[in-house]
């Protein structure tokens, strides 16, 4: 609801989802630590065709639920978006009166600051159920009629930009489920809301300094397209289209894939596709390389694992550091010998009551984290990915 994307880019998540990967409150056991013989540091760190009738049903629904929980002229002569306001006229050349005019039409969305309020008592982290919500017969079927649909133009992103057509698919899947489920809220209502009245949290002057910069960036945007601001709509967060993008990377990755000289993320299948494979090569993506490597399941090589597993989301490991340590991997066609200078990290998948999933990541996986920051995410994508393919094989 990024990262893209969304908030993505700018901060852990929003899906706007705005998620940070908190820590998960385990710590390696002396005995791994002195085996590993590094420094390791432990802590915190949303198929159907897209088209103009699924764009009016959106913005009539978003009307109505508008109609029902605003509150208006919140921020005309207000003097924090007079600020703004002076900031980007200085910075962007904006006409002010006419910025005045625009943020006296927008409203505050009480459904917006709800939803982006953190919950009162926040709850475990749980893999298993969270992978079932995006590993499911409508996102693999879904994905498999996507790809046939879209074959060509999936594989000449797969080419230029060196991403898997299945990647490219899984990102669309997990983000809108191939365009179904774009968001109703008008995006300059829901911005603006969480650029200045984010509901207490720990860093929201933080985040409502990053809505500010993607409020901003909508506004060059709609400027630089010649289009309504008022006439855009997304996720509650802001994010927009069949990839869910934020304004800013809107401006900074999107990409005019069908070559009719404009970018259209809403309606326009192909500048999604186009869209989202930029974004992953621009992020760092290597063509031809693996995602995730298994690791073997003995005692040993799971406790190095969890040693490991410090949350940071670069490849700040080398494979050799966990090898000379004792791990053993699962990968029968890794060549051990030649990959231990590979960059990792130990992706950590925790379940209440199970065993903690770990996996090896590797920069594709670190990359699949700059269109959402959280492990969770990254996986998830990876492994719709892996399912729609075999769904898609002969």
């Amino acid at each position: 609801m990024t990262s893209p994307v969304r908030m993505y880019d700018s901060f852990p998540p929003a899906r706007t989802r705005l998620t940070h990967r908190p820590d998960n409150g385990r710590h390696p056991t002396v005995a791994a630590l002195g085996k590993l013989g590094i420094a390791l540091c432990i802590g915190a760190l949303a198929v159907t065709s897209v088209g103009v009738h699924a764009q009016a049903r959106a913005r009539q629904a978003a009307q109505t639920e508008f109609e029902e929980e605003v509150v208006p002229q919140r921020y005309a002569a207000n003097p924090e978006v007079d600020a703004f306001i002076n900031d980007i006229v200085a910075r962007d050349g904006f006409d002010r009166t006419e910025l005045q005019k625009v943020f006296s039409r927008v409203v505050f969305s009480q459904t917006a600051a709800r939803l982006a309020a953190p919950p009162a008592t926040p709850g475990q982290k749980n893999w298993t159920n969270y992978e079932k919500r995006f590993l499911d017969n409508t996102r693999i079927n879904g994905g498999v009629r996507f790809w046939n649909q879209n074959a060509a133009t999936l594989a000449r992103a797969a080419k230029a930009y060196g991403v898997p057509e299945e990647i490219i698919v899984a990102i669309i899947g997990v983000e809108t489920i191939y365009g179904r489920n774009m968001g109703n809220f008008r995006t300059i209502d829901a911005l603006t809301t969480l650029a200045f009245d984010y509901p207490p949290a720990r860093n929201r002057s933080e985040r409502m300094a990053l809505f500010r910069k993607e409020l901003e960036n909508l506004l060059l945007y709609a400027r630089e397209r010649g289009v309504d601001p008022f006439s855009i709509y997304g996720s509650y967060a802001g994010a927009i289209g069949i990839p869910q993008f934020m304004p800013s990377s809107i401006r900074n990755y999107a990409v005019d894939y069908s070559g009719d000289g404009k970018i259209n993320l809403t309606s326009d299948v192909a500048d999604a596709i186009g869209s989202v494979a930029n974004f992953l090569k621009q992020h760092g993506w290597q063509a031809g390389q693996p995602v995730v490597w298994n690791i073997a399941g003995d005692r040993g090589s799971q406790g190095l694992a969890e040693a490991g597993a410090d949350g940071q989301p670069e490849p700040h490991w080398k494979l050799g550091d966990f090898i000379k340590a004792g791990m053993l991997m699962n990968e029968p066609k890794l060549d051990v010998g030649s990959a231990l200078d590979t960059p990792v990290l130990i992706v950590d998948l925790p379940t209440p009551g199970q065993a903690t999933q770990y996996r090896m990541g590797l920069t594709n996986f670190y990359v699949l984290t700059r269109y959402n920051r959280s492990f969770f995410y990254a996986m998830s994508v990876y492994d719709l990915a892996d399912a729609i393919k075999a769904a898609r094989a002969p």
